[in-house]
């Protein structure tokens, strides 16, 4: 029976990647910095760790061949420079106390599968992007990314696969950004932002689950894009949303000085695109349960 290690288990992709897991009868050992969510089911088992203080509990490697590192401030959050650098350490700090414990205590660990982001990517209307992009993002974003997948990367140097999911707009009607996005149009308030060109390129969440267990289970390795098929537009994204709520949208676009003096430099999570290719995960053999925007909001919402 295998046993997987996941960090962020209990946030909103980890927690259905712990359903995809259990469907397929692994154990999961988890990490978490709350002691109030520590568990000790048969096969769901919590250990603590408090990576500020470089402290873990070694016995959350017992048995464990495959880690799920999903751990992150989120970026949902107004970035001020301390919490900038909450971003960036949250990710990094975290991936390197996980080695150097594999390290000090020669952890059997074959394979990690982390979070990224398709953020690392730089902002365009017309470029279309798979995982062979060699330029990066100069936002805040891309600089995020860039330093996560070193950490991840330095994995290697343990003997350990190292593979990258770059996740986009995941949708979710249990938290993230749909059930933002949706609540002004439930009131007749929503809008697209900006001109409503830029790209989404969104994920459901259970294919974005199924996806990391599919990682581990074929061992994958190297950088995928965590997206579907299908990207949109800011501008169809919140059209369909409307439709499938059933609301009009009858207010003029959403300018980006308005959200700029809302948000800060945070704004550019609604303003840029990014138009992302899921070609690699699917000739690698994963096949999407959610396509296209319409039936994904449909099954969502009801």
């Amino acid at each position: 029976m295998k046993t997987v290690l996941i960090t962020g288990a209990t946030g909103l992709i980890g927690k259905e990647i712990v359903k995809v897991c259990h469907e397929k009868n692994y154990v999961v050992h988890y990490l978490t910095t709350s002691k109030d969510k520590l568990s000790s089911q048969e096969n769901y088992k919590g250990f603590y760790w408090n990576p500020d203080k470089n402290e873990i509990d070694k016995s959350c490697f017992n048995g464990v061949s495959s880690i799920i590192n999903l751990v992150g401030a989120t970026i949902s959050k107004r970035w001020t420079d301390s919490y900038k650098k909450e971003i960036i350490t949250s990710r990094t700090e975290t991936a390197q106390l996980l080695l150097d414990t594999i390290k000090s205590n020669n952890y059997p660990i074959e394979q990690i599968v982390s979070a990224s982001a398709i953020g690392i990517y730089p902002d365009s209307l017309t470029h279309y992007y798979d995982e062979n992009e060699k330029e990066i993002s100069d936002s805040f974003l891309g600089k995020v990314v860039e330093k996560w997948e070193a950490a991840v990367d330095e994995f290697t140097t343990a003997n350990i696969e190292v593979a990258k999911i770059r996740i986009g707009l995941v949708l979710s009607k249990n938290g993230g950004a749909l059930p933002e996005i949706a609540k002004p149009i439930r009131f007749g308030a929503g809008a697209p932002f900006g001109s409503g060109e830029q790209w989404q390129s969104w994920i459901h969440v259970e294919d974005l689950a199924r996806m990391f267990v599919f990682a581990v289970t074929q061992d994958l390795q190297g950088i995928y894009n965590g997206v579907a098929p299908n990207p949109v537009s800011n501008k169809e994204l919140t059209k369909a949303v409307a439709n499938t709520l059933d609301k009009p949208l009858i207010l003029p676009n959403i300018p980006k000085f308005a959200m700029k003096l809302v948000l800060g430099e945070m704004h550019i999570l609604l303003f840029e695109s990014q138009r992302v290719c899921a070609s690699k995960i699917e000739n690698s053999g994963f096949v999407f349960n959610h396509y296209h925007i319409d039936p994904a909001l449909t099954e969502i919402f009801n």
